[in-house]
Protein backbone atom coordinates (compact mmCIF):
# COMPACT_ATOMS: atom_id res chain seq x y z
CA UNK A 1 0.00 0.00 0.00
CA UNK A 2 1.36 3.15 -0.96
CA UNK A 3 1.15 6.71 1.27
CA UNK A 4 1.59 10.41 0.33
CA UNK A 5 1.50 13.53 2.36
CA UNK A 6 -1.92 14.19 1.45
CA UNK A 7 -3.02 10.44 2.60
CA UNK A 8 -0.87 11.01 5.69
CA UNK A 9 -2.71 14.06 6.75
CA UNK A 10 -5.95 12.67 6.12
CA UNK A 11 -5.73 9.13 8.12
CA UNK A 12 -4.01 11.69 11.06
CA UNK A 13 -6.91 13.73 10.56
CA UNK A 14 -9.59 10.82 11.57
CA UNK A 15 -7.75 11.41 14.69
CA UNK A 16 -5.19 10.49 17.36
CA UNK A 17 -6.47 7.60 19.13
CA UNK A 18 -4.64 5.47 17.11
CA UNK A 19 -1.76 6.08 19.99
CA UNK A 20 -4.24 6.61 23.12
CA UNK A 21 -7.04 4.14 24.81
CA UNK A 22 -8.02 2.78 27.94
CA UNK A 23 -5.95 1.49 30.49
CA UNK A 24 -7.11 -1.47 32.65
CA UNK A 25 -7.95 0.00 36.26
CA UNK A 26 -6.80 -2.39 37.88
CA UNK A 27 -3.01 -3.11 36.27
CA UNK A 28 0.32 -2.51 38.55
CA UNK A 29 2.88 0.10 38.45
CA UNK A 30 5.82 -2.10 37.31
CA UNK A 31 8.74 -1.20 39.82
CA UNK A 32 10.79 -4.23 39.31
CA UNK A 33 11.79 -6.90 37.23
CA UNK A 34 9.43 -9.64 38.86
CA UNK A 35 6.51 -7.39 39.56
CA UNK A 36 4.12 -10.02 38.64
CA UNK A 37 6.36 -13.25 39.35
CA UNK A 38 6.41 -13.62 35.94
CA UNK A 39 8.08 -16.85 35.03
CA UNK A 40 11.87 -15.96 34.03
CA UNK A 41 13.20 -17.44 30.19
CA UNK A 42 15.05 -19.96 31.47
CA UNK A 43 11.57 -21.72 32.58
CA UNK A 44 9.76 -20.83 29.35
CA UNK A 45 10.92 -22.60 26.12
CA UNK A 46 12.30 -20.19 23.79
CA UNK A 47 10.15 -19.06 20.55
CA UNK A 48 11.08 -17.36 17.44
CA UNK A 49 14.68 -18.26 17.49
CA UNK A 50 16.49 -20.48 15.28
CA UNK A 51 20.34 -21.31 14.85
CA UNK A 52 20.04 -18.56 11.45
CA UNK A 53 17.13 -16.69 12.30
CA UNK A 54 15.16 -14.21 14.68
CA UNK A 55 11.69 -13.70 14.30
CA UNK A 56 9.55 -10.58 14.96
CA UNK A 57 6.29 -9.35 15.13
CA UNK A 58 4.11 -6.29 14.70
CA UNK A 59 0.32 -5.33 15.01
CA UNK A 60 -0.09 -2.12 13.95
CA UNK A 61 -2.55 -0.45 11.71
CA UNK A 62 -1.89 -0.59 7.39
CA UNK A 63 -5.35 0.15 6.18
CA UNK A 64 -7.22 2.21 8.92
CA UNK A 65 -7.09 5.84 9.96
CA UNK A 66 -3.65 5.58 11.40
CA UNK A 67 -1.69 3.58 7.69
CA UNK A 68 0.05 7.17 7.97
CA UNK A 69 1.78 6.05 11.20
CA UNK A 70 1.71 2.55 10.82
CA UNK A 71 3.15 2.25 7.22
CA UNK A 72 5.89 4.50 7.07
CA UNK A 73 7.19 3.07 10.50
CA UNK A 74 6.88 -0.70 8.84
CA UNK A 75 8.81 0.21 5.77
CA UNK A 76 11.56 2.56 7.76
CA UNK A 77 12.14 -0.81 10.19
CA UNK A 78 12.48 -3.07 7.33
CA UNK A 79 14.69 -0.92 5.74
CA UNK A 80 17.21 -1.04 8.64
CA UNK A 81 16.42 -5.07 9.10
CA UNK A 82 17.20 -5.37 5.45
CA UNK A 83 20.85 -3.37 5.82
CA UNK A 84 21.49 -5.77 9.46
CA UNK A 85 20.79 -8.70 7.31
CA UNK A 86 22.49 -7.91 4.27
CA UNK A 87 25.78 -7.15 6.52
CA UNK A 88 25.43 -11.01 7.84
CA UNK A 89 22.47 -10.61 10.47
CA UNK A 90 22.58 -10.18 14.33
CA UNK A 91 25.33 -12.88 16.02
CA UNK A 92 24.84 -15.31 12.55
CA UNK A 93 21.36 -14.66 12.57
CA UNK A 94 18.86 -13.10 10.24
CA UNK A 95 15.80 -11.19 11.04
CA UNK A 96 12.44 -11.74 9.99
CA UNK A 97 9.71 -9.32 11.06
CA UNK A 98 6.33 -10.21 10.38
CA UNK A 99 3.56 -7.55 10.34
CA UNK A 100 -0.44 -7.87 10.82
CA UNK A 101 -2.62 -5.16 10.06
CA UNK A 102 -5.33 -4.72 12.64
CA UNK A 103 -6.93 -1.38 11.03
CA UNK A 104 -7.23 -0.22 14.50
CA UNK A 105 -9.59 -2.39 15.92
CA UNK A 106 -9.18 -3.98 18.98
CA UNK A 107 -10.63 -7.39 18.57
CA UNK A 108 -8.72 -7.55 15.28
CA UNK A 109 -5.42 -6.80 17.44
CA UNK A 110 -5.94 -9.77 19.77
CA UNK A 111 -6.57 -11.87 16.77
CA UNK A 112 -3.13 -10.67 15.58
CA UNK A 113 -1.08 -10.83 18.75
CA UNK A 114 -2.85 -14.77 19.10
CA UNK A 115 -1.45 -15.46 15.18
CA UNK A 116 1.63 -13.95 15.85
CA UNK A 117 2.74 -15.44 19.28
CA UNK A 118 1.23 -18.89 19.07
CA UNK A 119 1.38 -19.93 15.38
CA UNK A 120 4.55 -17.39 13.96
CA UNK A 121 6.48 -18.10 17.21
CA UNK A 122 7.63 -14.53 17.33
CA UNK A 123 10.37 -14.05 19.51
CA UNK A 124 9.19 -9.64 20.60
CA UNK A 125 6.60 -7.69 19.66
CA UNK A 126 7.76 -4.68 18.01
CA UNK A 127 6.12 -1.44 17.65
CA UNK A 128 3.02 -2.52 18.14
CA UNK A 129 -0.16 0.51 17.78
CA UNK A 130 -2.60 1.61 20.11
CA UNK A 131 -2.88 1.44 23.74
CA UNK A 132 -6.25 -0.42 24.14
CA UNK A 133 -4.53 -2.86 21.44
CA UNK A 134 -0.86 -3.30 23.91
CA UNK A 135 -3.41 -3.59 26.52
CA UNK A 136 -5.60 -6.95 25.16
CA UNK A 137 -2.71 -8.62 23.71
CA UNK A 138 -0.40 -8.04 26.99
CA UNK A 139 -1.62 -11.23 28.63
CA UNK A 140 -1.09 -13.23 25.80
CA UNK A 141 2.41 -12.39 25.15
CA UNK A 142 3.20 -12.37 28.70
CA UNK A 143 2.32 -16.36 29.02
CA UNK A 144 4.74 -16.94 26.44
CA UNK A 145 7.49 -14.71 27.48
CA UNK A 146 7.24 -12.27 24.28
CA UNK A 147 8.38 -8.87 25.18
CA UNK A 148 6.85 -5.29 24.04
CA UNK A 149 9.72 -3.75 22.47
CA UNK A 150 8.79 0.53 21.39
CA UNK A 151 5.08 0.48 20.64
CA UNK A 152 3.45 3.03 18.90
CA UNK A 153 1.75 4.72 21.87
CA UNK A 154 3.06 7.29 24.84
CA UNK A 155 0.60 6.26 27.02
CA UNK A 156 1.81 5.18 31.01
CA UNK A 157 -0.01 1.48 30.72
CA UNK A 158 2.76 1.30 28.32
CA UNK A 159 5.66 1.41 30.84
CA UNK A 160 3.69 0.33 34.41
CA UNK A 161 1.36 -2.60 32.84
CA UNK A 162 3.30 -6.08 33.39
CA UNK A 163 6.65 -6.70 34.37
CA UNK A 164 9.23 -4.28 33.53
CA UNK A 165 11.41 -6.85 31.99
CA UNK A 166 9.11 -7.59 29.00
CA UNK A 167 8.18 -3.40 28.40
CA UNK A 168 10.59 -1.00 26.80
CA UNK A 169 9.44 1.96 25.21
CA UNK A 170 10.45 5.07 22.94
CA UNK A 171 9.91 8.19 25.09
CA UNK A 172 8.20 9.83 27.77
CA UNK A 173 4.67 9.70 28.46
CA UNK A 174 2.16 12.17 27.89
CA UNK A 175 1.60 13.53 30.99
CA UNK A 176 5.60 13.91 31.97
CA UNK A 177 6.08 15.63 28.81
CA UNK A 178 3.56 17.54 28.21
CA UNK A 179 4.22 18.97 32.08
CA UNK A 180 7.33 19.82 31.63
CA UNK A 181 6.36 21.84 28.00
CA UNK A 182 3.26 23.19 30.29
CA UNK A 183 5.39 24.50 33.12
CA UNK A 184 8.59 26.07 30.55
CA UNK A 185 5.64 28.62 28.79
CA UNK A 186 4.50 28.92 32.21
CA UNK A 187 7.22 30.62 33.52
CA UNK A 188 8.55 32.01 30.60
CA UNK A 189 5.74 34.16 29.75
CA UNK A 190 3.75 34.45 33.32
CA UNK A 191 0.78 32.55 32.59
CA UNK A 192 -1.61 32.66 35.23
CA UNK A 193 -4.82 31.29 33.61
CA UNK A 194 -4.19 27.70 32.53
CA UNK A 195 -7.06 25.58 30.30
CA UNK A 196 -7.25 22.76 29.17
CA UNK A 197 -9.50 20.82 25.92
CA UNK A 198 -9.13 17.13 25.55
CA UNK A 199 -10.36 13.53 25.09
CA UNK A 200 -11.28 11.91 27.78
CA UNK A 201 -9.06 8.61 27.23
CA UNK A 202 -5.79 7.73 28.69
CA UNK A 203 -4.13 10.14 26.00
CA UNK A 204 -6.32 13.44 26.69
CA UNK A 205 -6.40 12.65 30.62
CA UNK A 206 -2.96 12.09 30.70
CA UNK A 207 -2.74 15.64 30.00
CA UNK A 208 -5.78 16.51 32.05
CA UNK A 209 -3.73 15.11 35.24
CA UNK A 210 -0.75 17.04 34.15
CA UNK A 211 -2.91 20.26 33.96
CA UNK A 212 -4.13 19.93 37.58
CA UNK A 213 -0.89 19.31 39.33
CA UNK A 214 0.28 22.52 37.88
CA UNK A 215 -2.38 24.10 39.16
CA UNK A 216 -2.85 22.45 42.21
CA UNK A 217 0.45 23.12 42.95
CA UNK A 218 1.77 26.29 41.93
CA UNK A 219 0.02 29.14 43.89
CA UNK A 220 0.27 31.74 40.96
CA UNK A 221 -1.46 29.51 38.61
CA UNK A 222 -5.43 28.44 38.24
CA UNK A 223 -6.84 26.11 35.99
CA UNK A 224 -9.81 28.00 34.47
CA UNK A 225 -11.40 26.32 32.11
CA UNK A 226 -11.84 22.49 31.19
CA UNK A 227 -13.43 21.31 28.21
CA UNK A 228 -14.11 17.71 27.15
CA UNK A 229 -14.42 16.86 23.32
CA UNK A 230 -15.07 13.35 21.09
CA UNK A 231 -12.43 12.15 18.82
CA UNK A 232 -14.85 12.78 15.49
CA UNK A 233 -16.05 16.74 17.20
CA UNK A 234 -15.10 19.34 14.26
CA UNK A 235 -16.65 22.36 15.68
CA UNK A 236 -15.13 24.01 18.49
CA UNK A 237 -16.39 28.17 17.92
CA UNK A 238 -18.38 27.40 21.31
CA UNK A 239 -15.67 26.16 23.03
CA UNK A 240 -13.00 28.20 21.97
CA UNK A 241 -15.15 31.47 22.52
CA UNK A 242 -16.25 30.16 25.97
CA UNK A 243 -12.20 30.00 26.71
CA UNK A 244 -11.81 33.71 25.80
CA UNK A 245 -13.92 34.81 27.85
CA UNK A 246 -12.57 32.77 30.67
CA UNK A 247 -9.11 34.72 29.92
CA UNK A 248 -7.04 31.72 29.42
CA UNK A 249 -3.57 32.28 28.91
CA UNK A 250 -1.97 28.98 27.66
CA UNK A 251 -4.83 26.07 26.53
CA UNK A 252 -2.91 22.47 26.28
CA UNK A 253 -4.78 20.69 23.61
CA UNK A 254 -5.19 16.75 23.65
CA UNK A 255 -7.30 16.51 20.95
CA UNK A 256 -6.93 14.60 17.44
CA UNK A 257 -4.88 16.27 14.97
CA UNK A 258 -7.72 17.36 13.12
CA UNK A 259 -8.99 18.86 16.55
CA UNK A 260 -6.29 20.83 17.35
CA UNK A 261 -5.62 22.52 13.85
CA UNK A 262 -9.25 23.38 14.03
CA UNK A 263 -9.29 24.86 17.38
CA UNK A 264 -5.49 26.54 17.05
CA UNK A 265 -7.22 28.22 13.56
CA UNK A 266 -10.86 29.01 14.99
CA UNK A 267 -8.75 31.01 17.65
CA UNK A 268 -6.89 32.59 15.15
CA UNK A 269 -9.79 33.22 12.93
CA UNK A 270 -11.56 34.85 16.12
CA UNK A 271 -8.86 37.31 16.50
CA UNK A 272 -7.74 36.10 20.06
CA UNK A 273 -4.09 36.77 19.28
CA UNK A 274 -2.55 36.30 23.10
CA UNK A 275 -3.30 33.18 24.10
CA UNK A 276 -0.75 30.49 23.66
CA UNK A 277 -1.69 26.63 22.63
CA UNK A 278 0.70 23.31 22.96
CA UNK A 279 0.29 19.84 22.27
CA UNK A 280 1.44 16.53 22.92
CA UNK A 281 3.52 14.66 20.77
CA UNK A 282 0.85 13.19 18.56
CA UNK A 283 0.24 16.78 17.02
CA UNK A 284 4.15 17.11 16.32
CA UNK A 285 4.06 16.31 12.60
CA UNK A 286 4.71 17.60 9.77
CA UNK A 287 0.70 17.84 7.98
CA UNK A 288 0.35 19.59 11.86
CA UNK A 289 2.81 22.58 10.62
CA UNK A 290 2.01 22.70 6.61
CA UNK A 291 -2.34 23.05 7.94
CA UNK A 292 -3.99 24.81 4.94
CA UNK A 293 -4.15 28.47 5.31
CA UNK A 294 -1.42 28.58 8.57
CA UNK A 295 -4.41 27.38 10.37
CA UNK A 296 -1.75 25.87 13.25
CA UNK A 297 0.47 29.44 13.29
CA UNK A 298 1.30 29.27 16.63
CA UNK A 299 0.95 26.09 18.40
CA UNK A 300 3.48 24.31 20.28
CA UNK A 301 4.13 20.94 20.87
CA UNK A 302 6.56 18.61 22.98
CA UNK A 303 8.37 15.95 21.25
CA UNK A 304 11.47 13.13 21.33
CA UNK A 305 13.60 14.98 18.61
CA UNK A 306 13.70 18.10 16.46
CA UNK A 307 11.94 18.18 13.37
CA UNK A 308 14.15 16.63 10.62
CA UNK A 309 14.06 19.60 8.52
CA UNK A 310 15.92 21.59 10.79
CA UNK A 311 18.81 18.90 10.28
CA UNK A 312 18.54 18.82 6.82
CA UNK A 313 22.47 19.89 6.44
CA UNK A 314 23.50 17.24 8.72
CA UNK A 315 25.21 14.46 6.87
CA UNK A 316 23.39 10.99 8.41
CA UNK A 317 20.13 12.85 8.31
CA UNK A 318 19.92 13.82 4.44
CA UNK A 319 21.85 10.68 3.68
CA UNK A 320 18.55 8.69 5.38
CA UNK A 321 16.23 10.95 4.36
CA UNK A 322 17.34 10.36 0.75
CA UNK A 323 17.09 6.28 1.12
CA UNK A 324 14.12 6.21 2.82
CA UNK A 325 13.01 8.59 -0.39
CA UNK A 326 14.32 6.08 -2.83
CA UNK A 327 13.26 3.51 -0.86
CA UNK A 328 9.42 4.31 -0.51
CA UNK A 329 9.33 7.10 -3.23
CA UNK A 330 7.63 9.25 0.36
CA UNK A 331 9.10 12.21 2.33
CA UNK A 332 10.40 10.22 6.17
CA UNK A 333 7.48 11.12 8.40
CA UNK A 334 6.99 10.69 11.90
CA UNK A 335 6.38 7.26 11.55
CA UNK A 336 9.43 6.26 9.45
CA UNK A 337 11.33 7.83 12.21
CA UNK A 338 9.89 5.82 15.36
CA UNK A 339 10.31 2.80 12.57
CA UNK A 340 14.01 3.64 12.31
CA UNK A 341 14.81 4.43 15.73
CA UNK A 342 12.79 1.31 17.00
CA UNK A 343 14.80 -0.84 15.00
CA UNK A 344 18.08 0.71 15.72
CA UNK A 345 17.71 -0.12 18.96
CA UNK A 346 16.44 -3.57 18.76
CA UNK A 347 19.01 -4.53 16.52
CA UNK A 348 21.45 -2.95 19.22
CA UNK A 349 19.74 -5.13 21.84
CA UNK A 350 20.06 -8.21 20.20
CA UNK A 351 23.76 -7.88 19.54
CA UNK A 352 24.50 -7.08 23.20
CA UNK A 353 22.06 -9.83 24.14
CA UNK A 354 24.85 -12.39 22.56
CA UNK A 355 24.33 -15.55 21.08
CA UNK A 356 22.46 -17.14 23.26
CA UNK A 357 19.18 -15.56 22.38
CA UNK A 358 16.22 -15.23 25.03
CA UNK A 359 14.25 -12.84 26.99
CA UNK A 360 16.39 -12.95 29.51
CA UNK A 361 19.41 -12.13 27.64
CA UNK A 362 18.17 -10.11 25.12
CA UNK A 363 16.96 -7.82 28.62
CA UNK A 364 20.38 -7.25 29.50
CA UNK A 365 21.18 -6.16 26.23
CA UNK A 366 18.94 -3.69 25.75
CA UNK A 367 19.68 -2.57 29.29
CA UNK A 368 23.00 -1.66 27.69
CA UNK A 369 22.17 0.48 24.80
CA UNK A 370 23.29 4.40 24.77
CA UNK A 371 23.99 5.91 21.71
CA UNK A 372 23.38 9.01 20.46
CA UNK A 373 21.57 9.34 16.90
CA UNK A 374 22.90 10.68 14.01
CA UNK A 375 20.01 10.93 12.17
CA UNK A 376 17.75 12.50 14.72
CA UNK A 377 20.19 14.26 17.16
CA UNK A 378 18.34 12.38 20.00
CA UNK A 379 19.97 10.66 22.94
CA UNK A 380 19.05 6.91 23.58
CA UNK A 381 19.54 5.50 26.79
CA UNK A 382 17.86 1.91 28.33
CA UNK A 383 19.17 1.36 31.41
CA UNK A 384 17.92 -1.69 34.31
CA UNK A 385 16.16 1.30 36.09
CA UNK A 386 14.67 3.11 33.00
CA UNK A 387 12.93 1.41 30.09
CA UNK A 388 12.45 4.57 28.08
CA UNK A 389 14.70 4.50 25.22
CA UNK A 390 14.85 8.76 24.59
CA UNK A 391 14.86 10.99 27.52
CA UNK A 392 15.22 13.88 25.28
CA UNK A 393 11.95 16.06 25.44
CA UNK A 394 11.99 19.30 22.91
CA UNK A 395 9.34 21.94 22.50
CA UNK A 396 8.77 23.38 19.38
CA UNK A 397 6.42 25.70 17.47
CA UNK A 398 4.56 26.45 14.06
CA UNK A 399 6.59 29.34 12.23
CA UNK A 400 5.76 29.70 8.65
CA UNK A 401 4.20 26.43 8.46
CA UNK A 402 7.45 24.59 10.08
CA UNK A 403 8.09 23.35 13.26
CA UNK A 404 10.88 25.31 14.89
CA UNK A 405 12.82 23.79 18.00
CA UNK A 406 12.43 26.42 20.84
CA UNK A 407 14.45 24.58 23.52
CA UNK A 408 14.82 21.18 24.85
CA UNK A 409 13.01 20.62 28.37
CA UNK A 410 14.94 17.77 28.85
Amino acid sequence: MKWTFKTTLMALTVGTMGLVGCSDPETTAATGTDTKAAASASEIPVQGVTDNEIILGGALDLSGPFAGFGNPAVAAANMYFDEVNAAGGVNGRKIRYIVEDHSYQVPNAVQAANKLVSRDKVFAMLMSLGTPHNLASFPIMDRANVPSVMPITFARPMQEEGALNRRYTIGSTYYDSMKLGIEYLIAQNDISNLCVMYIPSDYGEETNEAVKEISDSNPNVTLVQASSHRPDETDFSGAIAKLRDSKCDLVALSLTIRGAITAVGTANAMGWNDVKFISPATGFHPAVAAAPGGASEGLYAVSYYNDLALRANEPETKAWVEKFKKATGEDASAGAIIGYLSARITVDGLKAAGPDLNADTFNTGLETVSFVDGVTGSTVAITPKSHVAINDVYLSQVQNGAWKTVTQLK
